[in-house]
């Protein structure tokens, strides 16, 4: 049965919150679980809402139950969580189907280099976003996000949606709120970026994921990743990055981290 068959079935918008199912997806999703109890009912219905919304196509429908979709739709909402109604539904605005593959899936990709060279190559995502498309995430990683190891991919994909807000293209740079200048979201930026690279151009492991270093909108990305799911990695090795994204999201995870 369809996403959209079984909330007509349920009553859709009109059938009253599900709060046995949310308290179950809390319970599988930590990220969820360290909420406050106005958070909580929050991120709730904006999930519920969510689900109504957006297209949800998945390998085995009916294995995926209600608190399972919940689950995804939360860790999408969490991060407009800190933004009213209005602010959080254009987010997402250029959202309108989620896909959930598998496993992960190869693609064929083509770059050109600087010096105008075209680099082919298989490439092995996890996830996958599209500027008014689709966003596809694989059933195995998707499990093992959730969690405070820094790696989600759902959150990672969404801030992609985020990054797409002002662009066709994941730059690094989303629409900003009058409270954050474009020059300082540059500049922190920048100095997460420089330090990277020099890392990696010094042999040494890089403080986040390395794959923040492979391109502007993937650093974006990764940072928003670890900034929700392990905010005091991110805040140990760039606390004006962390700092910045709390501005920016109008939340602080540093204090929901489990102690």
């Amino acid at each position: 049965m369809s996403l959209w068959n079984e909330l007509k079935r349920l009553g859709g918008a009109r059938r009253p919150f599900p709060e046995a199912d949310w308290r179950e997806a809390r319970r599988r999703v930590p990220l969820l679980a360290t909420l406050d109890d106005a958070d909580t009912e929050r991120l709730g219905e904006r999930a519920w809402a969510f689900l109504h919304r957006k297209r949800l196509t998945l390998p085995d429908d009916d294995a995926f139950d209600l608190p399972a979709r919940l689950g995804l739709a939360a860790q999408a909402c969490l991060l407009t969580l800190g933004w009213d109604d209005r602010a959080a539904r254009e987010a997402f605005a250029n959202v309108h189907q989620v896909v959930v593959v598998p496993d992960a899936f190869r693609r064929h990709v083509e770059e050109m280099d600087d010096a105008g060279v075209v680099h082919e190559y298989e490439d092995e995502r996890v996830g996958e976003t599209w500027y008014q498309g689709p966003i596809v995430v694989s059933l195995a990683d998707l499990a093992d996000s959730g969690d405070w190891s820094g790696f989600n991919v759902v959150i990672h994909e969404f801030a992609h949606k985020l990054d797409m807000g002002n662009s066709q293209e994941a730059d690094g740079c989303p629409p900003l709120p009058r409270d954050i200048a474009a020059e300082e979201w540059h500049r922190v930026f920048t100095a997460v970026w420089d330090d990277l690279q020099a890392h990696l151009e010094r042999g040494q492991p890089t403080p986040i994921d390395d794959y923040a270093a492979t391109h502007p909108g993937e650093c974006f990305a990764v940072c928003c990743e670890t900034f929700f799911s392990a905010p005091d990695v991110l805040d140990g090795a760039y606390p004006e990055l962390y700092a910045l994204l709390a501005r920016y999201f109008r939340q602080a995870p540093l204090a929901r981290l489990p102690r």
